[in-house]
């Protein structure tokens, strides 16, 4: 039986979860919380095979932080990481995270058992990398400059930014300069207020 833990700050979601993968012969839920915060705790004790773990959870809790403290932490148990939110950075920091997989809610629950199933043998599942809009003729925003974008947009300031990156402060600006200038804007202020409102970024988690 592969012992699973939900973790997802919806009720309804744990409760949909629980009740679609029990109808398969080798799955068991083993428990269902909200807050990503006590899924180490809970992986500690109850030892599952495999969580089931959303990136927004209750109290304002990261699923990319959780498990990155399970993987770091748990030899053996695995991580598929969802989300129902189309922010480009998800997926990259998921699989920085250490992360088995990457899958959007919307996805069927045959293929959500299916992706279980993969990952409880070994294998990785994570979908092409979403990219925000550029303007006509320019090259997609990189890993880079899409974290560049991201540290913006949380509010960080850029001597952190480019110590967090390990970069120099002139080249954060270069990256800054290369983002607005395929984004099509002349202030950082109207790029993330546009990266923001358009859900392509996520500043809170």
């Amino acid at each position: 039986m592969i012992k699973i833990l939900i973790v997802d700050d919806h009720a309804a979601i744990r409760d949909s979860f629980r009740s679609a993968l029990e109808e398969y012969d080798d799955m068991i839920v083993v428990g269902s919380i909200s807050d990503a915060k006590l899924a180490p705790i809970f992986c500690r004790e109850k030892r599952p095979d495999l969580v089931l773990m959303d990136i927004c959870t209750a109290e304002g809790a990261s699923g990319l932080e959780a498990t990155e403290l399970i993987k770091k932490e748990l030899e053996g148990i695995k991580v598929v990481v969802m989300t129902g939110y189309d922010e480009v950075t998800y997926m990259p920091r998921a699989r920085k995270s250490g992360a088995d997989a990457f899958v959007e809610k919307s996805q069927t629950m045959p293929f959500f058992v299916q992706v279980i199933r993969d990952v409880i043998e070994g294998k990785q599942y994570f979908p092409q990398q979403k990219t925000i809009p550029v303007q006509p003729g320019e090259a997609p925003l990189t890993e880079r400059e899409l974290e560049t974008l991201r540290l913006i947009c949380e509010g960080v300031s850029r001597k952190e930014i480019a110590e967090r990156m390990g970069i120099s402060e002139n080249t954060l600006y270069r990256h800054i300069q290369s983002v607005t200038g395929k984004m099509g804007f002349e202030r950082t202020s109207e790029l993330v207020a546009h990266v923001i409102l358009n859900g392509w970024i996520n500043p809170r988690y």
